[in-house]
């Protein structure tokens, strides 16, 4: 993203966006979960009896990236066991696409791919494991193992990187300035694009894991450490691969721009190229980097599984496990779809119509509902102030009522403009459809259904007492070590 759009330049532009819509709005919707205790649709439904609906949109559009995205870490969990032996061999992309993914037409779907549906099986074994397991026995602590792990194996993955023969090439191409992108509205958007999709906020997560925060959780403070720790792991990110990527430049004594890919691209074509001409034992670079996208990947599924299985365990008064299983359950089979020959592109379609118009515009109108219908921003204000050592102060409210819905409907609309110019990836229109507009638009569809259906007696759709002796829901209660499944208010 950075060396597409201004190189070093990038960094002012990203920094304002998280300063003037990443965190603010992270603050938002920890106070949202904070203040009202449930999933984003009941979070939503006790904010405004007609909100609810955008708290579903939210969570099926989650349900949507879970079932593509569980097929990406079989991939690199594949590739993990492929990098013994380096068995891409001389032409990573023909073995990505033929032999590996057995690539169809778009629009038909050809056989399981075995190599994919085998990984993906395990990916979900250990995803529904967790999310069985419960908020603090399972997610808790499977985020306490696969973080510190994530981190270790990045760490030495960037050293190995930055030790490279043509290291410096790549990152002088990172780093280098091009001020003069500065006045291209286009960078700006790429930048606050980048912070809305990496911090995760707009659809759900932040609003289910906030409610699970114990009352006197310093929400404001827990925003900056979030920004900031992402802002620093995507810089981390960013030096290692393109230090790696320089290398390989370096030994084909080409340009960085002729070896630079984005996307699916990078990670399973480019990078095994780079494993494939390492000095010394290349193999354990290619485990520690598809295996550190496992966890990362892996945790994130987690974090988004557990929103929509959240809402339905709000919404039904269904058991954690009950509730795990038929949420999570029901998205591993719909991801299956995606472990076929056909597969990829139906991923890239889907991919790119729910992030444009499910992710992009939830947030546009969560943020628009909450500061100009609902006028909630000064309530919510309070109650982040009344919990945390920052305080918010007139900028926080300017940047939700102004900044971010600005900047998110910019982005609608020119996402509206670029996708009815021409067909996305020049695929027929009629695949487009079906599997782009007609996914997004199902989201939506889907959304308003589930918000018509009446919630249970025992669930309670008033706003929940503010009180910071609430441990937070999921907490264990006194004289118990374990900790107590949360239950409908």
């Amino acid at each position: 993203m950075a060396w597409e759009n201004g190189g070093g330049a990038f960094f002012v532009p990203y920094l304002f966006a998280l300063f003037t819509a990443g965190i603010p709005l992270l603050v938002l919707e920890y106070s949202l979960g904070h203040r009202f205790r449930g999933s984003a649709p009941l979070t939503l439904r006790r904010l405004h009896r007609r909100a609810e609906w955008i708290g579903w949109w939210q969570v099926i559009v989650c349900f949507v990236i879970a079932s593509y995205y569980a097929v990406v870490i079989a991939w690199a969990a594949g590739y993990a066991w492929f990098s013994l032996g380096t068995r891409w061999g001389d032409d990573p992309e023909a073995f990505f696409f033929d032999d590996y993914l057995g690539v169809t037409a778009a629009g038909t779907f050809g056989g399981v791919r075995l190599g994919v549906l085998l990984p993906l099986v395990l990916v979900w074994g250990v995803t529904l494991t967790v999310l069985i397991s419960g908020v603090r026995r399972g997610i808790e602590r499977a985020n306490r193992l696969l973080i510190p792990l994530l981190v270790g194996m990045f760490l030495v993955i960037v050293v190995r990187a930055v030790t490279l023969e043509g290291a410096a090439l790549g990152l002088d191409s990172l780093f280098r300035p091009d001020w003069a992108s500065i006045g291209d509205a286009s960078v700006w958007v790429a930048a606050y694009g980048q912070i809305f999709f990496s911090l995760s906020i707009g659809f759900a997560i932040m609003i289910t894991y906030a409610s699970y925060l114990p009352r006197d959780g310093d929400l404001t403070g827990n925003a900056f450490i979030a920004g900031f720790s992402n802002a620093s792991f995507e810089l981390l990110a960013g030096i290692g691969v393109f230090a790696a990527i320089g290398f390989l430049a370096t030994s084909a004594q080409v340009g960085v721009d002729e070896v630079a890919r984005d996307g699916i691209g990078l990670a399973f074509v480019v990078f095994p190229e780079i494993i494939s001409q390492l000095p010394g034992p290349s193999s354990v670079f290619g485990v520690l980097f598809f295996g550190s996208l496992v966890l990362a990947g892996t945790s994130s599924l987690i974090s988004v599984s557990q929103t929509y299985v959240a809402a339905i365990e709000d919404k039904f008064s269904l058991s954690r496990r009950s509730a795990a299983v038929i949420a999570g359950g029901g998205t591993a089979l719909v991801s299956l779809v995606y472990a076929t020959g056909g597969g990829i592109n139906t991923l890239d379609v889907v991919d790119r119509f729910i992030n444009s118009f499910g992710v992009a515009a939830v947030a546009l109108v969560e943020v628009v509902v909450v500061a100009w219908l609902v006028r909630e921003l000064r309530e919510l204000r309070s109650h982040a102030n009344a919990v945390s050592d920052l305080r918010l102060g007139w900028w926080w409210i300017a940047a939700l009522a102004v900044v971010t819905p600005a900047v998110l409907g910019w982005m609608t609309l020119d996402n509206l403009r670029t996708e009815l110019s021409a067909p996305y990836g020049g695929y027929a229109w009629t695949f487009l459809l079906g599997f782009g507009w007609g996914v997004a638009l199902l989201a939506l569809v889907v959304g308003v259904a589930l918000s018509l259906l009446r919630w249970p007696a025992t669930v309670s759709l008033q706003p929940m007492p503010v009180s910071t002796e609430d441990p937070g829901r999921g907490a264990a209660p006194p004289g118990n070590d374990e900790p107590e499944e949360r239950s409908a208010p």
